[in-house]
């Protein structure tokens, strides 16, 4: 045995060892004190160079999935803000996807979340699975319209904020105050998102609201509920590849191919059919 110093068998090591970095960059987003990194799946991924290991986190962010996972902090929102940015960075157009199971947390620490959600070109669809309630609820509707799902037994519950002051009756007043505003900024975004009137906001906000996902998508929290994963054929391409290669030259389609296409809803037939109790607009203003 060579009697070598940790200096220097740290330095032969650095000279004949090259490291192998592994991408975390999600890690924190997992919040759960039975997630620890060491539990934390490690997945292989094939290229033209070799396999590259990844944490299943930074697997995941690179097809574009964020997991919103546990109580929402600083800590959790400054990561989710960076990987935000980073993807919106590596591809302007491409959706998003925020996959979120959480129980809520600090107020400011969302709306930085949210904030950056709505900042931030490519659209952002959100996902719940297990819960959203509180802050997590109002990520939830914060989606792109028509990119805002649950799974058939998410729980959706939204509430006013709470919080707790010490002090003198004049400290404990300007909380108080800084509590209302914020009641009325949360009630603002969730009418923006929802189109629901004031009033039922109003309501919804007073106490523990909770509810299934039919009924969140209702409300219009969501927009869907998905009881399977959409069915994709072998010869799917990604929506932004589709749209391109409309775009390139004059594409023309049928009534029935543009439906398909999404670009129309139906293809009518035939008239509706009308009530004999029905009545024309013009003619009930006009007799």
């Amino acid at each position: 045995m060579f009697g070598l110093s940790r200096s220097s068998t740290l330095g032969l090591l650095k000279q004949f060892v090259k490291p192998t970095v592994l991408r975390r960059t999600t890690i924190s987003l997992c919040t759960s004190p039975s997630c620890s990194s060491s539990l934390i799946p490690i997945v292989l991924d094939k290229t033209n160079h070799g396999e590259r290991a990844y944490d299943i986190y930074s697997r995941l962010l690179k097809d574009r999935i964020i997991c919103l996972m546990g109580p929402i902090n600083d800590e959790v929102a400054s990561v989710v803000i960076a990987q935000l940015l980073y993807l919106q960075s590596e591809d302007k157009k491409l959706p998003i996807h925020i996959y979120i199971n959480s129980p809520g947390g600090i107020v400011t620490a969302g709306l930085a979340i949210y904030d950056t959600m709505q900042y931030i070109r490519p659209p952002v669809a959100t996902w719940c699975v297990g819960q959203a309630s509180s802050m997590g609820s109002l990520l939830l509707t914060a989606g792109a319209p028509g990119l805002r799902f649950a799974l058939p037994h998410a729980r959706i519950m939204v509430h006013q904020p709470s919080g707790s002051a010490q002090g003198q009756a004049s400290d404990i007043k300007i909380q108080a105050e800084e509590i209302l505003k914020m009641r009325k900024v949360l009630n603002a975004i969730y009418e923006t998102h929802t189109k629901q009137p004031s009033q039922v906001i109003e309501k919804w906000m007073d106490r523990d609201f909770f509810m299934t996902a039919e009924e969140a998508a209702a409300a219009g929290i969501v927009d869907r509920v998905l009881k399977e994963a959409p069915v994709r054929s072998d010869k799917h391409e990604d929506t932004q590849a589709v749209i391109e290669k409309w775009m390139d030259r004059d594409f023309f389609m049928t009534a029935e191919e543009a439906a398909a296409a999404g670009i129309v809803d139906r293809v009518l037939k035939e008239a509706p059919v009308r009530s004999d109790k029905h009545e024309d607009t013009q003619a009930v203003k006009h007799p």
